[in-house]
């Protein structure tokens, strides 16, 4: 058995060659220590600002199915904050944060890591590729992941800011432009707006940072477990689990109340 990633002795710990006490604690931020885990290597500049953007993004989002698993677990086991935290981080999917993966794995597989190059897929060829992706997903009867939201309409504000800052960090490529071209592509197959949302936008620049489609996922994790915790702290000195629960109840239920049958009846 072999890992790469880190080892401890009596003195010290050791996280891929870098000293844990010396070389990272106090000289790298949380994101850049994400990046190194999942990398194996610190972040240059660039890769800094561009990768802590796409972890802020999904801290946070409100009141969502994520945080409400997480404050009705705490709801019932205020002893446990990990159990609040995990049954939150259990909720994340295809259809919440999840569907990241979804995105980066549709585009890695479109446009394969050797074809990004000045050899590899020119950027007139994108917007056929973009009209198989839509097509195949539609014979399919499969949600094209990375496309619309329920909120944010016309456009995604953290998509605008994302691909502004892929712009500045030189991450802006073709990723980038195919799956703005998958969008015009299924807005007009739909015959209905669908931007990119955030997590179609992450999905790319994971791509364009040469980062697996494996990889986004776990991000989504990372960022949204912060969240988390700050949703149970929250829960505790302002809760909402209980009159949630008591409300839901009373109204699911109002209807067939006086309705139970009986043996003799």
């Amino acid at each position: 058995m072999r890992s790469d990633i880190a080892w401890s002795t009596a003195e010290a710990i050791g996280v891929h060659g870098y000293d844990l006490c010396h070389d990272l604690m106090g000289e790298v931020n949380f994101g850049d220590m994400a990046f190194l885990e999942v990398t194996g290597r610190l972040p240059d500049a660039n890769e800094s600002r561009l990768f802590n953007a796409l972890l802020v993004t999904l801290v946070e989002h409100g009141i969502v199915p994520s945080t409400l698993a997480a404050r009705m677990t705490y709801a019932g086991a205020p002893e446990a904050m990990q159990a609040a935290v995990a049954a939150g981080l259990l909720g994340l999917g295809s259809v919440f944060v999840g569907s990241t993966e979804g995105s980066a794995r549709m585009l890695a597989a479109a446009l394969p890591a050797d074809q990004v190059g000045n050899n590899g897929t020119s950027d007139s060829s994108l917007p056929e590729l973009a009209q198989a992706i839509v097509q195949s997903h539609r014979a399919q009867k499969k949600i094209i992941p990375g496309l619309g939201h329920p909120i944010h309409k016309p456009v995604d504000p953290r998509t605008l800011r994302l691909f502004a800052i892929a712009q500045q960090t030189g991450f802006h490529g073709r990723y980038v432009a195919l799956m703005q071209c998958v969008a015009e592509a299924a807005g007009a197959a739909y015959g209905k707006p669908l931007p990119v949302n955030a997590t179609g936008a992450i999905g790319a620049l994971c791509c364009e940072m040469g980062l697996s489609w494996k990889v986004s996922s776990g991000l989504g994790v990372m960022a949204r477990a912060v969240g988390l915790v700050g949703h149970v702290l929250e829960e505790a000195t302002q809760p909402m689990a209980m009159e949630l629960w008591h409300r839901t109840e009373d109204e699911a239920t109002e209807h067939s109340r006086g309705t139970l049958r009986r043996k003799d009846a």
